[in-house]
């Protein structure tokens, strides 16, 4: 039900971007990409790519994001201007999974006039949603435990959906950091060195993170993690053999658990004596409130990266300080 809930929104959101266009085909004449000498305009669908994107490209790059600060992409409807935006790119970088439907039929709608892009997903190994055991308690709760017995109902219920946010693996960003770096040279030969020498920079303080991490799964005390939240941290969890439990998939549209997931985080809570109940930024946290005042567990802030508010990017937010931020949360929940 939710993959037909997601594909029709998807279509209806097609057709409008289809309208769009074509006025924007109509009514204004084709974008053309930079030449040597003039700037590069690069466009990032989210925080990653934006982040990622300005530190390879340098001061001399028009590095801009679409996903105004706060907001969600998986509710993200682009303007005609964003569209314009795209047109007009030397590149453009997004992220690739379901959420991103539209974005293959505006490329394709641009033709010749059609950027170059890069697609996170593709540089990466992808791994699958996973269901775990009280978001099964929620799929029971909805469907029927003898359902849930079916194993040909199970398989429809949990088809697999690729998870789309690759780059909370720190080694997965410092892989898209380099494959930004191999675009631009591309692009703009005569500037490869100093995007190598940029993209070496970065993905070495990536790899920092990436060791601070090992370090406080090494020196841990357990290996689960809670989230009264969605989980967009698949990629992270695997990265560093962490065991975990939420409300929703990553890239869930529901924002209410059933009672039967609720008890059972609590459950999991209470039985692994966990300190600290993790939410994402920008959720309504309630779920996670919930958790925290039935067990008297901490709750706690693991930014995903995936969007920044307007003062973080005031305050000169990066990937790599939202995930140093990162590490100390996780510390204080493994201990």
């Amino acid at each position: 039900m939710r993959n037909r809930t997601i594909f029709g929104k998807v279509y209806r959101r097609c057709l409008c971007l289809w309208a769009a266009l074509c006025l924007l085909l109509c009514g204004s004449a084709a974008g053309e990409g930079a030449s040597a000498g003039e700037t590069l305009s690069i466009v990032a669908l989210n925080f990653p790519g934006f982040d990622f994107a300005r530190h390879v490209a340098g001061a001399d790059a028009s590095v801009t994001m679409l996903l105004k600060p706060g907001a969600d992409s998986h509710s993200y409807e682009p303007s005609p201007k964003d569209i314009l935006a795209i047109q007009n790119a030397d590149l453009f970088i997004y992220t690739g999974g379901e959420s991103d439907t539209w974005v293959e039929r505006i490329l394709l709608s641009l033709g010749e006039d059609a950027p170059e892009t890069l697609r996170m997903t593709d540089v990466v190994t992808l791994l699958a949603e996973e269901h775990t055991a009280s978001m099964q308690a929620d799929h029971a709760h909805d469907h029927g435990e003898e359902a849930c017995d079916d194993p040909e109902h199970h398989h429809e219920a949990h088809a697999e959906e690729m998870d789309e946010h690759v780059w909370t693996a720190p080694l997965n960003a410092a892989a898209i950091v380099d494959a930004v770096a191999e675009k631009l040279c591309l692009l703009r030969p005569e500037g490869s060195e100093a995007f190598l020498a940029n993209a070496a920079d970065y993905t070495a303080r990536i790899r920092e993170v990436d060791e601070a991490f090992r370090m406080v799964v090494a020196e841990g005390k357990r290996d689960l993690i809670i989230f009264g939240d969605r989980f967009p941290l698949r990629y992270f969890a695997a990265a560093y053999g962490l065991r975990y439990d939420a409300a929703f998939p990553g890239c869930s549209e529901d924002s209410e658990p059933s009672v039967r997931t609720v008890i059972s985080l609590v459950d999991t809570v209470r039985e692994e004596q966990i300190p600290v109940v993790f939410h994402i930024e920008y959720s309504s946290q309630k779920t996670a409130r919930i958790l925290a005042e039935e067990t008297g567990a901490k709750l706690c802030l693991f930014h995903g990266c995936h969007t920044v508010s307007a003062a973080e990017i005031e305050a000169g937010a990066t990937y790599v300080s939202l995930m140093l931020q990162n590490v100390q949360a996780l510390k204080e929940a493994l201990n």
